[in-house]
């Protein structure tokens, strides 16, 4: 008897839903099990091909859906749900998109103005008046202690104190722009004022000399550094565009304190004595630092990771860094010169007495434009064209003016020209550091160029003393090593463009 005809066995495959209620939070699709109802496959069960339903070896491979309908296809899965590898029996790992940017590095996320970011600019400003202002200060030390306590030692000994005093503070930024990077401005501040202020208070004790380099060149120096550090890294995180103008307007606060601390020096050290006078100077700064520890802060959240030296070290294979760390060694090399030895050069030349007290002061008021306006121009024609500007003007000014210079009249200009120069310098550094730089390690990067910068500072004022010392006690070698090495930094910042951009006139 024949046997009977084979017939196809149809199988109905319903895919159930994998979410029941999706068509009710999403009226106008219908549910999976409702798309799918009478679909059908047909299945031949002496097939020579098997199914996936009858292979032997496990397999995670879907099927296929068979409408254009389903919520699979309108609502797809997620990227990270693993896909079926076949040829290797295993599960492939799922297409990854390449990572974008993180949030807050781009520049249009920068917020470059609004209250948070001007605040911080105003708690900087309040920081700056308290730690580089009294650095700006350095040549009333240097005279009150050559004519005081110190009176054994020579200018080039003293000097010392206040060389270390500017290495420190600038030197420990590759320290503390490391902890800033992973711990955020926060607790520096608040340490480093209490270390600051308690340096301070304990140099109005102090008469020896090994007691005034430990307190006034080692422990207040360390919470200067820490303070000064997280001013100068946060602004840089609030600004983009503006970031030269930001740090301009935030670093004349040293230089207005550079005006009033010399002259409140002058007038306290006579009536009330060094010691009240560095306490009084003192609780100033306590109040000052308290205003910028409640408004500094940091836009981007730290990064806490272990210490690798090559942080330290892949920065100087970039030969544009380097040229501008080389800048500004040999900037910082010459710049504190004037600062510490003007006054006693103008008393050996016989410039009025009335007048010598405030030569720090026109310095340092004159500067106060000279941070705030190169930011501005370094934001609109570049920053390392301007750069190459004023520190050549500083390297030249020195040349022209103050080595043939013999008159009030031509001290006092010189003074004046000099302060509007340096002080573009110490607001555009950190600005041309940052423009070649990731912002995520602006602590790292900045804190080597001012380390770099701190060894100049260092070296500078006892090697300008022992010039003096060599040559009779005649300031001229001085003046002349003071400007060779500015100009050599002009070099080194044209250096850094060339290797940018060449020679081309454009804004860089």
């Amino acid at each position: 008897m024949p046997s009977p005809a084979h017939q196809p066995e149809d199988k109905e495959i319903s895919v159930p839903s994998s979410n029941n209620n999706l068509h009710n939070r999403n009226p106008g699709y219908e549910s999976e099990a409702s798309t799918m109802e009478g679909a059908t496959f047909e299945h031949h069960k002496d097939s020579a091909d098997p199914t996936p339903y009858d292979s032997a070896r496990h397999s995670l491979e879907r099927i296929p859906s068979q409408t254009r309908s389903t919520n699979a296809n309108i609502f797809p899965d997620p990227e990270n749900v693993v896909e079926a590898d076949m040829e290797k029996g295993g599960v492939a790992p799922p297409h990854q998109p390449p990572p974008g940017a993180p949030p807050g590095f781009s520049p249009a996320d920068f917020p470059d103005g609004g209250l948070e970011a001007w605040l911080v600019v105003a708690g900087g400003f309040c920081a700056l008046f308290s730690t580089f202002g009294l650095v700006n200060c350095v040549g009333v030390f240097v005279s009150y202690y050559v004519d005081g306590p110190l009176a054994n030692y020579s200018a080039s000994t003293v000097s010392w104190i206040t060389s270390i005093q500017v290495f420190m503070m600038s030197g420990l930024n590759a320290v503390m722009g490391r902890l800033y990077d992973s711990y955020g401005p926060r607790y520096l501040l608040i340490i480093g004022t209490l270390v600051y202020i308690f340096g301070l208070m304990m140099l109005s004790l102090s008469t020896q000399y090994y007691q005034i380099l430990l307190s006034q060149s080692i422990v207040s120096a360390v919470g200067m550094s820490a303070v000064f550090n997280s001013a100068m890294n946060s602004v840089m995180g609030w600004f983009f565009k503006k970031r030269a103008a930001a740090l301009g307007i935030m670093v004349s606060g040293s230089s207005l304190g550079g005006v009033v601390l010399p002259i409140m020096m002058e007038h306290l050290i006579p009536q009330i004595g060094f010691a009240w006078t560095i306490r009084t100077i003192g609780f100033m700064f306590l109040a000052l630092c308290g205003f910028a520890c409640a408004t500094i802060k940091s836009r981007l959240p730290p990064r806490k990771k272990p210490l690798n030296i090559s942080d330290y070290v892949r920065p100087l294979h970039e030969p544009a860094f380097v040229c501008i760390i080389l800048a500004g060694f040999f900037f910082f090399w010459g710049m504190f010169l004037p600062f510490n030895y003007i006054e006693l050069q103008a008393r050996q030349q016989g410039i009025s007495p009335a007048i010598i007290p405030y030569l720090l002061p026109i310095i340092n008021a004159v500067s106060i434009p000279g941070r705030i306006l190169p930011g501005f121009l370094g934001d609109r024609f570049g920053r390392f064209n301007i750069m190459i500007f004023i520190s050549g003007l500083s390297g030249i000014i020195t040349l022209a003016l103050w080595v043939p210079g013999k008159s009030t009249a031509t001290t006092v200009v010189y003074g004046a020209v000099f302060g509007f120069a340096s002080g573009g310098f110490i607001s555009l550094l950190p600005a041309v550091v940052a423009q070649i730089s990731d912002i995520r390690e602006i602590g790292t990067r900045s804190g080597i160029a001012f380390f770099t910068s701190a060894l100049g500072a260092l070296t500078g004022s006892p090697i300008g003393g022992a010039i003096v010392s060599s040559q009779g006690g005649s300031f001229l070698g001085l003046q002349i090593f003071c400007g060779v090495v500015m100009t050599t930094s002009m070099l080194w910042f044209i250096g850094s463009r060339f290797l940018q951009v060449g020679f081309k006139f454009t804004k860089v």
